[in-house]
């Protein structure tokens, strides 16, 4: 099984991107976000989920761990294939994704070409359940301010619900969030400041 694949790119394409590693070209399919991060001619290192079916056997690459958990979760949701996965994940980082879901935001959603009301609606009902238990279960203690009542951080708390639908264990989220400056930042803007923080240790 293919964990990653780190490489030279020879070529990018809508939706695809070349990876040449030891002679070999693979083709990943990939969203937007994860072309707009890499260039031709330069090394990329991308994670690799493997499509495989009678018919068929795609390599689907991913800029970080966040963006191919996220494609996980939406191919396992009932008229989710890995092509709609990928539109969604073009139009939404993964953080803005569980953000998305947690405020049932559908424009979101189907913002994605090919993404309809029906299949938007579909997700977020799979996928809240999940983030809400992860939300319910998170200890906030090591995250808020000690003179803010948690309460009163709905940003916090959705940012922390957030990261760890994404994969994040709370210590790893406590270290994270306490790196950086919480005050009048949204709960996307918490999320993005945690990921950089995370990418630096």
């Amino acid at each position: 099984m293919l964990y990653h694949i780190d490489g030279t790119v020879t070529d990018i394409e809508p939706n695809l991107v070349v990876l040449d590693c030891g002679g070999i070209g693979y083709a990943l399919n990939a969203s937007l976000n994860t072309i707009a991060g890499v260039r031709a001619g330069e090394r990329a290192k991308l994670y690799v989920y493997e499509y495989i079916r009678e018919d068929a056997h795609d390599l689907f690459g991913f800029a970080s761990k966040e963006e191919k958990r996220c494609f996980e979760m939406l191919i396992g949701i009932s008229g989710v294939g890995p092509r709609a996965a990928v539109s969604i994940l073009s139009s939404n980082t993964p953080g803005s994704l569980a953000l998305a879901v947690l405020g049932g935001d559908e424009k979101a959603l189907t913002s994605a070409p090919g993404i309809g009301k029906k299949i938007a609606q579909r997700i977020i009902l799979e996928l809240k359940d999940k983030i809400s238990r992860e939300s319910a279960s998170a200890d906030f203690g090591g995250v808020m301010p000690a003179a803010v009542p948690v309460a009163e951080n709905t940003a916090q708390s959705d940012a922390v619900a957030a990261l760890s639908v994404l994969g994040y264990s709370m210590p790893e989220i406590n270290a994270a969030l306490q790196k950086v400056q919480a005050d009048e930042l949204t709960a996307e803007q918490l999320v993005k400041a945690a990921l950089r923080a995370m990418m630096q240790t």
